[in-house]
């Protein structure tokens, strides 16, 4: 029987655009393809990549009164997501987000945080009955800092099993919130700025060096997505590089997303690590051949049928 995840973090509208190549500075393209909307936000694709993976999920986040709001809530929803604690803000607009995608399936991103910027503590303190209910609490970056690090605070303090993807990575996280994370997920640029290393942050070397620094600093365990090369665990006990299954990417938007929920759904459900790792690998692999963040992320079943 799964337990329950609980993730904390943003909604957002992604605006999606089609151009040929990433844009470079100063440089105006024309797109290959119609905008597009669709839901996302780290939080919001965190919490669909849960509940689609089979995991009790329940959501915390902040939305403005406005249309964008309830499409998003609606679309978690049809994703087995708990929406009934999410906050509508009245003169706030939902926060956006801004995607470029090129013909090769990378992207771009500029976000605008609306309404995610109310995601205070005081309403996470208000919320305290859901922490001790949860198993999981999986939280990002893209609400104030203030509030993720008094959820990881008290999330610790009960025992729960803390998720911190990193993401948009700042230039440094202190010591007493890195104590309170027993799994942090950057991938391998978020981790070059966290730790301060030099040289080719794709480079292996570097990544490992990366990985002890962190890991010297109170982490338990680290996960660093490293896109197409797979995954590496590190602990202070070990590494290991989890490679994952060649595909053809269309979109990688929200792939990271899909790995750290389903990833949180598996430790729910009682797998060991690297069954969880396997089961994410697997999920991230399959949401990067469609197009979008939440509309990509694969059902338990499609999980368990790759096989991987």
């Amino acid at each position: 029987m799964s337990g329950r995840v609980l993730v904390i973090g943003s909604m957002n509208m992604d605006i999606v655009v089609g151009v040929e190549e990433l844009p470079k500075r100063g440089e105006t393209l024309m797109a290959t393809r119609q905008v597009t909307y669709s839901a996302g936000g780290k939080g919001g694709n965190q919490a669909m990549a849960a509940g689609m993976a089979g995991a009790d999920t329940v959501m915390l986040a902040c939305v403005g009164s406005d249309d964008f709001g309830s499409i998003l809530r609606k679309k978690l929803e049809s994703g087995n997501v708990d929406c009934s604690k999410i906050r509508v803000k009245d003169g706030i607009p939902t926060g956006q987000a801004f995607i470029s995608v090129d013909s090769h399936g990378n992207n771009c991103i500029i976000v605008a945080a609306g309404a995610n910027g109310e995601v205070s503590r005081e309403y996470i303190e208000e919320q305290d009955a859901l922490i001790k209910e949860s198993d999981i609490v999986l939280m990002q970056m893209e609400i104030p800092f203030g509030t993720v690090l008094y959820a990881a605070k008290r999330a610790h303090e009960l025992g729960k099993t803390v998720i911190l993807n990193p993401a948009p990575a700042p230039d440094d996280l202190p010591d007493e919130l890195l104590a309170c994370v027993d799994y942090l997920t950057p991938n391998e640029t978020e981790l070059a700025k966290l730790a301060g290393t030099q040289g080719d942050p794709e480079d292996m070397a570097v990544i490992e060096e990366g990985a002890d620094r962190i890991l010297s600093r109170g982490v338990r365990n680290l996960i660093v997505t490293l896109g197409a090369k797979g995954i590496l665990f590190a602990s202070p006990e070990e590494k290991k590089v989890y490679p994952t299954v060649k595909v053809d990417a269309v979109d990688t938007t929200g792939a990271g997303d899909c790995f750290n929920g389903a990833f949180a759904a598996a430790l729910a459900e009682g797998k060991t690590v690297p069954e969880a790792v396997r089961f994410a690998n697997a999920a991230a692999s399959i949401s990067v051949t469609r197009k979008g963040a939440q509309d990509a992320m694969p059902s338990r079943e499609e999980i368990l049928k790759a096989g991987l």
